[in-house]
């Protein structure tokens, strides 16, 4: 096996295939291909797959079916690509479990980047875990944007074991909820702008000068949706994620009922 791990392609245009292929095995890892969606999903888990590049238009099932296929029993990081920039298919993607997707055609540069940006930030395995197996959390502010655990309104986040504990029941979020989260709670209640969130989804890919477009503004709104859903926020006195109309997101105040 190479050093990075597996990758898999999945896509039914064979020059597409040759292209992504060549970008992953020059990245360094070990690669192996399927040009229909139910093959695919069988060497996904033949392999144990780390990285899935999935296209949304396949000869049998769509990419969608794929991936909820792929998400029963892997949490390897799969980047949708696909011909289709609308965004209801954007959207569609984010929602079902991906972790990235790029529009044809693409820069291999900008491929390689993207995998090489998720690859640095590693996945919290949350299928399984009790919550009292969990490494013990000490109470810290989360104004103390320096530290492992940040807590807030009974909410523990630990960055070095990427893991998410709201009131001892642990949390399965995907890398991108993670960070969004780790972002707004090391801000101690300062605005982050959806400019800002995309640049921490993206990671180092999206320099202070990158344009940012509104699908890439779109795609945060939808991590926060998925992380508030899974916080059970209310809305209508949220206890963590606070919209801030026409800018971005904040933490929200602290409950005088609940340590910070």
């Amino acid at each position: 096996m190479n050093d990075l791990g597996v990758a898999v392609v999945i896509e039914d245009d064979a020059d597409m295939r040759n292209l992504l292929e060549a970008v992953l095995g020059q990245a360094g890892f070990e690669v192996h291909s399927a040009a229909d969606g139910r093959q695919g999903v069988e060497i996904v888990r033949e392999h144990q797959a780390n990285v899935v590049t999935l296209d949304v238009g396949l000869p049998d099932i769509d990419g969608f079916e794929v991936l909820r296929r792929i998400r029963n029993f892997s949490d390897a990081y799969v980047v949708m690509l696909t011909g289709r920039t609308e965004e209801p298919d954007v959207l569609m993607a984010l929602h079902a479990g991906a972790d990235d997707y790029i529009a044809k055609p693409f820069r291999p540069r900008e491929l390689r980047a993207r995998v090489a940006a998720m690859m640095r930030r590693p996945r919290y395995h949350s299928e399984g875990v009790h919550p009292q197996s969990a490494p013990a959390a000490p109470t810290v502010s989360a104004a103390h944007q320096d530290t492992a655990v940040l807590r807030h309104n009974g909410l523990d986040l630990n960055r070095k074991t990427r893991s998410v504990v709201l009131h001892g029941e642990a949390l399965g979020l995907t890398r991108s909820e993670f960070d969004l989260l780790h972002e707004l709670l090391r801000g101690g209640g300062a605005v982050c702008t959806k400019a800002d969130l995309v640049r921490v989804v993206r990671g180092e890919y999206y320099e202070e000068n990158t344009y940012i477009s509104e699908s890439d503004e779109r795609a945060v709104e939808v991590h926060i949706g998925n992380l508030r859903r899974k916080l059970r926020e209310d809305p209508q006195s949220p206890r963590w994620l606070q919209t801030v109309r026409g800018v971005g997101y904040r933490l929200a105040p602290s409950k005088p009922d609940e340590p910070h």
